[in-house]
This record gives C-alpha cells, structure tokens and sequence, in this order.
C-alpha cells in the first residue's frame, strides 16, 4: 500500500514557476515508476511525464517537453515536477500516481496508487 500527498500548487502568472512534491508513504517508493497526469475542468485526465524507478529514465507529453522535469529523491521518498515558462493552458489538478511497472507508464491504466492531487492556475 502506497499513499501519494501532493504539495505545491497555487496561482502564478505567465510565464512564472512552480515546484510540485509528492510524497510517498511505505518503504518500497523505489519499486514503483512515477507520474505526473493533470486535469483541466471539463476534460480528461492527461498524461504529463514520467519517471522510471531510479530516476534513469523520464518521458514527457509534447505540451510541456521543454518546460517541465522530472525528477526523484529516493532517499526521501519524493517525486517532484519542476514547472517552467507556465502557460494559462496548464491550468489544472495535478496529481501523482505511482505503477507497479518500474519503468513508469504514459497512460493511466498501469498506475495502481493515485495522490489526491494539487491546484494549479496560471493567470495571463
């Protein structure tokens, strides 16, 4: 059993930064691939990156390739996303989810453990 805890959201401008956290109960964080979805209000979920168990890998949707990184502390049982040049468009929650498959996963299906998830708002 893993429990996910997101922090970091909150109202920025265009253009602004923002730093995502999620932590991670349990001792077995470094068993799972990691990742990022967020969902905008009247959409679906959607993919946005992820990370393989020991951070060698990562893989990014094309909207934020370039802005946004992935990153993982195992020692602390955290996973970040660093968020850069935001765009009004990446308004939205933004959860984390972990996977059984250690090598992270692009869609929603293999993520077994989902986080409550985080607000996000750019403002233009």
């Amino acid at each position: 059993q893993v429990q996910l805890v997101e922090s970091g959201g909150g109202l920025v401008q265009a253009g602004g930064s923002l730093r995502l956290s999620c932590a991670a109960s349990g001792r077995t964080f470094s068993s799972y691939g990691m990742g990022w979805f967020r969902q905008a209000p009247g959409k679906e979920r959607e993919f946005v990156a992820t990370i393989n168990w020991n951070g060698g890998s990562t893989d990014y949707a094309d909207s934020v390739k370039g802005r946004f990184a992935i990153s993982r502390d195992n020692a602390k049982n955290t996973v970040y996303l660093q968020m850069n040049s935001l765009k009004p468009e990446d308004t939205a929650v933004y959860y984390c989810a972990a996977s059984l498959p250690r090598g992270g996963a692009l869609t929603t299906d293999p993520y077994t453990y989902w986080g409550q998830g985080t607000q996000v708002t750019v403002s233009s």
